[in-house]
């Protein structure tokens, strides 16, 4: 028996013995034994009772004990039939865990190899998708070479058909938004400031400009422009003047060259041809090379081209003039002190019907540093007033020309050099010859004729002459944006005038008028000979972005589009009467 049933059979013999169940058991005597009693007490209670009592006490605790006993057992083995159904409906619920494990064990397993089946052939596509990108990027790149191709054999064609015809070449560029370009100055409402300063200009590609039209009370329009090039607002000046750089080959191939900004003030013309201007001074910065404009480029790379030919066969010469209120002015006339002043000169016309201004100083240059600080100098005196619109608006239209004389030489053109080292060598000591006496012959003369073509026959030598004009227009102005009086409304007067005699130019010339009015501004008499078909042209065009100036932008866009259609015929080119060699 354990532990747990011996103390559960203690526990009912003092029951059974406790006092309180005595009289069931005994209830005629009471009976003083006690099992719990003392020994002497428990025999002086038996004492004083009757072998009877005694042995039916005993039999009724024997009785007793016998029931408590069946008790026990019944319990015990009631308990012990729990446990066995507990064990078994333990052993069952293991039994289906170990089931439900397998099962979901082996549906885990499943959905591993489900799933690394799935990346399987995910890996799969997505090698069989490299590829194909692999071969689209090929196909790609394949067909962007011949596109590039196609459109530099189209581009070269168009300019081709560009020289045929005479057109003018047209490339626009849009300057990105400044600070100015809010609607500070006017009194306009909240709304309208923040129309002002939205961009409304835009670079579609390479050859397109969208314009987005927005009206009060009518829909908005967009229109595009086509141009031969077009810059965005992010294009650098490097890549403006790689589109420029071309045209001065053909400088020192006997042609006349021309390059000409327009647009409305403060569109960005003068950065454009000249660079950022240095602060309180109208004078262009030359220490960042990466901002330089188009002419001090232009200029070095005419000296650049220069150096690759013979020593001494070219000479370069530099004036500068502005077209102020209708009248032109020598920004490099010097005074009796030698100091630069402008004076008012004339422009007139040749008996072979070319502009000429007679007095106008030329200066010699023999590299792109003294061009640069000549021209400099002319800065200083340009005009310039302050508006609404740019705090530095030029006032004054600058033309800037080099003029470069090829210098050829032999007997009479017709003497037949024995070799080539020969010819070098007397081309380079004549040539030291003639270039001294054209210099000491400007030292006695301050006047000497400036056509853009010009044969001299001096003893064994002749000359050719081209010229490069590069011409910074002012800018077109509404002179209720830019809010000028007094002299300064009467300069605006004067520039939107001379902008419309360059326009009614053009137009003559694509009508093919039997007269073209030159003679209407001293501006367009004087670039003549340019705009009249004896140069390769190229306007830049320079436009603002802003809403505020959408008026202005569509204007030169539309000077833009009218001057490339104008067909002015082939340009001439300069034939150089070169030396035969002998056979």
């Amino acid at each position: 028996m354990s532990f747990q049933s011996a103390f559960f059979v203690k526990s009912s013999f003092q029951e059974t013995l406790n006092p309180a169940v005595q009289p069931a058991l005994c209830p005629k005597r009471r009976c003083n034994f006690n099992p719990l009693d003392p020994p002497q007490a428990q025999y002086q209670g038996l004492a004083g009772g009757s072998t009877k009592e005694v042995l039916q006490l005993y039999a009724a605790r024997g009785q007793q004990m016998k029931l408590q006993k069946s008790s026990v057992v019944t319990q015990l083995h009631g308990a012990i039939k729990r446990l066995k159904q507990d064990l078994k409906s333990l052993h069952s619920f293991a039994l289906e865990l170990s089931k439900d494990f397998q099962r979901q064990s082996k549906t885990c397993l499943y959905q591993v190899l489900a799933a690394v089946h799935g990346i399987q052939l995910q890996n799969e596509a997505m090698r069989m998708f490299q590829i194909k990108a692999f071969d689209l990027e090929q196909s790609l790149q394949e067909v962007t070479e011949r596109y590039e191709k196609e459109k530099q054999k189209r581009k070269a064609l168009h300019n081709s058909l560009v020289e045929l015809r005479g057109n003018i070449r047209v490339h626009c560029r849009i300057r990105p938004l400044l600070p100015f370009d809010d609607a500070a100055g006017h009194s306009v409402s909240q709304d309208r400031q923040r129309n002002f300063s939205e961009k409304v200009a835009y670079a579609a590609d390479d050859e397109t400009v969208l314009v987005k039209c927005n009206r009060p009370g009518h829909a908005s329009v967009n229109k595009t422009f086509q141009f031969e090039r077009v810059y965005n607002d992010l294009e650098s000046q490097d890549a403006v003047f790689a589109d420029v750089a071309p045209l001065l080959t053909s400088l020192l191939d006997g042609y006349n060259v021309c390059i000409m900004a327009y647009g409305q003030t403060g569109s960005g013309k003068t950065y454009t041809m000249l660079g950022p201007q240095l602060e309180g001074n109208l004078a262009f910065s030359t220490e960042e090379e990466s901002e330089l404009g188009i002419i001090p480029r232009a200029t070095q790379e005419v000296f650049r081209l220069i150096s690759e030919k013979p020593p001494g066969s070219y000479w370069v010469e530099v004036s500068v003039v502005e077209v102020y209120n209708n009248e032109i002015f020598d920004l490099l006339a010097k005074d009796s002190y030698g100091k630069v002043f402008g004076i008012k000169r004339d422009v007139v016309t040749t008996r072979e019907g070319k502009s000429d201004v007679p007095l106008l100083t030329h200066e010699t240059v023999e590299n792109a540093s003294e061009f640069l600080h000549l021209v400099n100098k002319g800065l200083q005196l340009r005009v310039t007033h302050p508006t609404l619109v740019h705090a530095h608006s030029s006032r004054s239209h600058l033309v800037v020309t080099l003029t470069i004389t090829t210098v050829v030489f032999g007997d009479n053109f017709g003497t037949l050099w024995e070799d080539e080292q020969t010819s070098q060598r007397l081309t380079k000591e004549a040539s030291c010859t003639f270039l001294q006496r054209m210099r000491d012959n400007k030292s006695t003369s301050s006047s000497r004729p400036s056509s853009p073509v010009q044969f001299e026959a001096t003893e064994k030598m002749k000359q050719v002459k081209t010229r490069l004009q590069l011409v910074d227009l002012a800018g077109s102005e509404c002179v209720g944006m830019s809010g000028v009086t007094g002299a300064a409304l009467r300069e605006t007067s004067f520039i939107n005038r001379s902008l419309s005699a360059l326009a009614d130019v053009l137009g003559a010339i694509a009508e093919q008028r039997a007269h073209v009015p030159y003679r209407n501004s001293k501006l367009t008499h004087l670039l003549q000979d340019s705009v009249g078909g004896d140069a390769k042209l190229l306007v830049m065009l320079c436009i603002s972005p802003g809403q505020k100036y959408l008026t202005e932008s569509m204007q030169s866009l539309g000077f833009g589009t009218r001057a490339r259609q104008v067909q002015r015929g082939q340009v001439k080119k300069k034939n150089f009467p070169l030396p035969s060699k002998a056979k």
